[in-house]
This record gives C-alpha cells, structure tokens and sequence, in this order.
C-alpha cells in the first residue's frame, strides 16, 4: 500500500506536535521523580483484548441472566482494575538519575549509564530511547541499582538522546504505564578512525639517505628497512612511492622526539576526514608508546603521553566546531 504525500505530512505533524507538548511539560534535567502528574498509563493490546472479552461476557450474561458469567465478569473486571493501580504505582515515586555520558567514536554504540532509586519495590523497570535500545531493570525497596542504555551514534560531535523512556507493564502487561527523562548532560563522540593513505605534511620525513638530523635536540631519525608489525604511519610514504622501498623512520636519543599531529598536514581533504585521520593518529602513537601534539585551528596540545593525554586529544577531535546542547561552545 503505497501512502499518500497527505498522510505523511499529516503524521508529520503529529508527531511534531506531540513532541513539542512533551518537551514544554518535561524540562531538561538529569535527574527527575516520577509522581501522579507525570505518570501516563494506557492498555496494551493484550489489555484491549482483554477488555472487549469482559463486554462480550457481560453482553452474554445480560441475554442469558446467568449469574456466574456476571460473577466471572465482575472478578475479572475487578482484577482488571487493581492490575491498572498496581502498574501505576509500580513506576509512582520511582527517582531516575543519569550518572555518567559515555564517550565512543562515531558509529559505536555511546554508553548512557543510570541510577534507579525507589522507596518501595519497583519490578520489570523498561529503560528505552527512540532508537530501540531495552534495558531491563527491578529496583528493591529503598535501594538504588545502576543501568546502562546504549544509544547509536552516527557522527562525532555531542550526543543527547532527546528523550529516555521510562515503562512498567507489571504485573499482568494488560497495562502500561510510562514517562519519560530529558538528559541534559551530552555523550562526546570521537571521529571515526581511519588510517590516512600518506604521512601529514609536516611530519617527521626523511629523503634518500639512510639518517636526517632533525632540529629538536640531539636527537635523530634513522631509516630501516620495513619489518612484519611495523606502523603503517611509521613508513615513509614518499620514499615508497619513489623507488617502491619499504623503510621505516625509527628515533634516535634519550627521549625521542616529539611529534606534532597537525590540521594541516593534509591540504586539499574533506576536515571531517582530517579529523578521522588525526583520530588514527592518534590511536597508532599511543599504542607505539610515542610523545605526540596535537594542532587544530585554534587549539594546541603540548606533546605529551599516556592514557590522559590520548583522551585529551580525542575529546579536542570530537568537539572541535561542535557546540554542546545548551552550552556555548565545544571543549
């Protein structure tokens, strides 16, 4: 059945203006209590069922006058109605906090992690956002549990799922009652990596000779012929393409020396690309054990190394000309 343009725009605005009626009534917060006022609860298909069952039931009784069809429909009905306060309560009171924004690199799943805290038990929690992702949780009477919600994530910059919904359906799933959290505190997204084809201009190169003087310190880079493990950003590149010779730069000296990951070091390429390449470059340094800098259009890293400063550059990619929900600019 192919849908008419009519339609689509019609539920188009639908929804736009369901979201806009659910964003003035819950603000940005990363921590809210659920009460009376903000709790919605609904039957499920199984509970439509189930209801259209007790009017058939009722409708048979009245035409037979059989006292136990009303019996079995008033008991039925009965429980219908105790399932629906059980449900609502089971999510009334309940306190949802987000304790932590996950970082990751962009087309990985971005780790959200949550607090659930009740004063009574609380049973079968659903934590869930737009995209599908289901987290399970039961909270014991005055006791606080930790979740975690996995949101996907397409490209770098800040991520804020714009709403995380929160579910119960116990205890019989004829009903579900529902609300939701507006996080206000984004995840970082990193860039994709990807190796670059060529060294960055401006790295450290070498000609044709065997060893080059460089002009930080004593210290020397000297070329080897390429070894099964080698780096691939440790290959001199233009050598290669010259006589076809596989060498690698290899520092000379007590600490070796320095190297700066530069913007500019790939004129000519897409900057969203450029940022997938620093990103690589930045994952092959720190894994080779190296001291390195960063350099983007307004930010510089001093070289350095380690876990730290290898998050400090990725978070500087992830953020660079990106500016956070709410705030005033990246990092």
């Amino acid at each position: 059945m192919v849908k008419s343009p009519l339609f689509s725009t019609t539920r188009s605005k639908i929804r736009k203006r369901w979201r806009s009626w659910i964003n003035r009534r819950i603000p940005l917060d990363d921590q809210r209590q659920f009460d009376r006022r903000s709790i919605y609860i609904l039957p499920t298909s199984a509970g439509m069922v189930f209801g259209l069952l007790l009017v058939v039931m009722l409708l048979t009784g009245i035409n037979y006058q059989n006292s136990l069809i009303y019996l079995l429909t008033f008991l039925l009905g009965a429980l219908f109605v105790a399932a629906m306060h059980q449900t609502h309560n089971n999510l009334s009171g309940l306190e949802l906090a987000l304790l932590k924004a996950g970082e990751g690199f962009a087309g990985e799943p971005i780790v959200f992690r949550f607090a659930l805290q009740s004063a009574h038990e609380a049973t079968s929690i659903d934590l869930g956002n737009e995209a599908g992702s289901v987290v399970t949780l039961s909270v014991p009477a005055h006791d606080r549990i930790e979740g975690a919600l996995e949101v996907p994530s397409r490209e770098r910059g800040f991520l804020l799922p714009e709403r995380v919904r929160v579910e119960t359906r116990f205890p019989f799933g004829l009903l579900v009652a529902w609300s939701w959290l507006r996080p206000a505190t984004p995840a970082l997204v990193y860039p994709r990596p990807v190796m670059p084809p060529r060294a960055p201009e401006g790295s450290v190169e070498a000609g044709d000779s065997d060893a080059v003087s460089v002009s930080q310190g004593q210290d020397q880079v000297e070329l080897r012929p390429w070894r099964e493990g080698d780096l691939s950003a440790r290959v001199d590149w233009k050598r290669y393409s010259r006589n076809g010779e596989m060498a690698v730069a290899d520092w000379q000296g007590e600490q070796g020396s320095p190297q700066w990951l530069d913007f500019d070091g790939f004129p000519g390429v897409d900057h969203e690309l450029r940022l997938s390449y620093l990103a690589a470059l930045v994952l092959d340094r720190d894994q080779a054990g190296e001291s390195w800098g960063l350099r983007l259009p307004g930010l510089t890293i001093e070289p350095d190394q380690g876990a730290n400063h290898r998050r400090q550059c990725l978070r500087a990619l992830g953020a660079w000309q990106r500016t956070p929900p709410g705030g005033e600019g990246g990092l």
